[in-house]
């Protein structure tokens, strides 16, 4: 390690004043004049974790994912197309604020062990933000001035999912599928059409992209379709205007705002859903057929359909191979309580909650043979063990439908095209879908707050433990009102606490979230009371 070459380059990416950043579960994620040194010291940081895998290839994505154009990101994908192990999240938070950087770069192998003479291999794609190529530069600076040697492979532009598939391909000798971006839309198109078979007819879909990454990406994989019945019309596909990235539009847009896409017409019963900028989230939605009410089709509601179907193939098995599976559903505490009964109730399937964030959710999917993960915001996938693949015959549909799935990511493509094939096998429409259960109506409201540090959750951040006493006045809140529940939890990232409330009528649910968030106000609260708080 040469001190002297990574402090000159370093000197090129001084760090802003009075900023502090932090590597949370989607990576690093700010405004993009904030992240050059960040990116400098990601390269120097994915250069350690492949020398610490005994050379495997390390994946980098650079998005910002639903963010607005202006921002950036960075994150890097383990091994086997996994989020990086928690434990190094330390070291890229350590290293980006680092002021004397060959001393924290000396601690980090001294405790992780790490073989400096261990070759590196690396590849990195980017989504269409226009500060991509700037801060690209940044990376590939650390990486050269920690080991000029690297192997790095630059993929261009990728969706994340896609970034993700070709970690684990490249790791895995081709097992998983071709290290191509052709390979994994032959993957997924191969099992779509296999799948898809008896559905002849064809039908149209309308998929927004955010004006984002999935728009060109979509557009390579229509070819690729070609066999099959999906029509697929895209909307919000200018990558090419710098402002337009997530604006009006998009799965987080249309999820916030219960909304179609700003200037998207949608006849009834028209089937659409929308991507986010880095095409790993999705949601569905239509307009009702009598009275045209927008109808939003959630990660909640692809869950329910998900596990549904795949406890149905597995009926499909041989019975000592299907009397001996685990499939469950993972959620987190913002899954709609009518979700979490029908899973229960109705599907007789086992349900985990975890705490927020996608780390989380998959690694619960992971202690089942078949486990299902969607948070309400679109993000999701299905995990299927080893032993479980390895058991199931050649002729099986489960394994073709594990063929579908991106297991190690959400993936907008892989789950448009999961949700297609579950609704064609069924000769589902919208509204058919809709009917398996109705949601509880919601709301969740932000609490300015002293000192969030203060509150302290457990069970799932389903239970506050501190402040003290709290929660018990939570409890004789909710009490009152029918199918209720409520919970409040830190935020991560600004001083103030979220309330969460649902409730058997719009009318008590707003009633129940404010007289909360006037309790946790009256006890917390900083600035002036909001007026609806009761």
């Amino acid at each position: 390690m040469d001190t002297k070459l990574i402090e000159a380059a370093a000197a090129r990416y001084p760090s802003p004043p009075g900023i502090k950043h932090t590597f949370g579960t989607a990576g690093f994620r700010a405004n993009a004049e904030t992240l050059d040194r960040v990116f400098f010291t990601v390269g120097l940081l994915a250069v350690l974790r492949s020398k610490k895998v005994a050379g495997q290839t390390i994946g980098v994505m650079i998005t910002a994912s639903h963010n607005p154009v202006q921002d950036n990101g960075i994150k890097l994908v383990d091994p086997q197309g996994e989020m990086l192990v928690s434990s190094w999240e330390a070291h890229a938070t350590a290293l980006a604020n680092s002021t004397d950087l060959s001393s924290s770069l000396t601690a980090i192998i001294a405790s992780e062990h790490i073989d400096f003479a261990q070759p590196a291999k690396l590849i990195f794609g980017h989504d269409t933000r226009p500060s991509c190529s700037r801060l690209i530069d940044a990376f590939k600076d650390g990486v050269n001035a920690l080991d000029p040697s690297v192997q790095l492979i630059e993929s261009g532009l990728k969706t994340t999912p896609q970034l993700h598939y070709l970690v684990k391909c490249l790791n895995d000798g081709g097992t998983y599928g071709a290290p191509t971006e052709e390979g994994y839309y032959t993957k997924l198109s191969q099992a779509f059409i296999a799948l898809n078979a008896q559905t002849t007819t064809p039908y149209e879909l309308i998929v927004d992209c955010a004006n984002g990454v999935g728009a060109p990406k979509l557009e390579s994989m229509r070819g690729y379709l070609k066999g099959s019945p999906l029509q697929m019309r895209l909307f919000s596909t200018d990558v090419e205007s710098r402002d337009k990235l997530n604006k009006d539009c998009g799965a987080d847009y249309v999820k916030t705002t219960q909304s179609a896409p700003s200037g998207l017409t949608l006849a009834p019963l028209a089937r659409a859903c929308s991507f986010d900028g880095d095409a790993d989230r999705i949601v569905y939605y239509y307009l009702t057929k009598d009275n045209h009410t927008f109808r939003l089709m959630d990660g909640d509601k692809i869950a329910t359909l998900v596990a549904g179907y795949i406890k149905e193939l597995v009926q499909l098995e041989a019975p000592e191979l299907k009397d001996h599976v685990r499939i469950g559903v993972v959620q987190t505490a913002y899954a709609n309580g009518n979700s979490t009964r029908y899973i229960q109730e109705q599907l007789g399937l086992e349900v985990t909650c975890t705490p927020t964030g996608v780390k989380h959710l998959h690694h619960a999917a992971q202690t089942y043979d078949i486990g299902t993960y969607f948070e309400a915001n679109g993000h999701g996938t299905v995990v299927f063990s080893e032993g479980m693949l390895k058991k199931l015959p050649g002729t099986s549909k489960l394994l073709s439908l594990a063929g579908l799935i991106n297991q190690t990511v959400g993936d907008s493509m892989s789950d448009m095209l999961l949700v297609e094939t579950i609704l064609n096998a069924r000769g589902w429409d919208m509204a058919q879908w809709d009917a398996n259960y109705h949601e509880l109506p919601n709301r969740l409201v932000k609490v300015i707050v002293q000192d969030r540090h203060a509150f302290v959750t457990e069970d799932a951040e389903r239970v506050l433990v501190q402040p003290a006493g709290m929660q018990l006045m939570i409890n004789q809140i909710v009490a009152a009102y029918p199918s209720a529940r409520s919970f409040v939890r830190p935020s991560g990232t600004e001083d103030c606490v979220r309330v969460y409330a649902e409730a058997a009528t719009k009318e008590a649910t707003d009633e129940l979230a404010f007289k909360v968030a006037g309790m946790v106000f009256d006890s917390c609260g900083k600035g002036n009371k909001p007026k609806e708080f009761l």
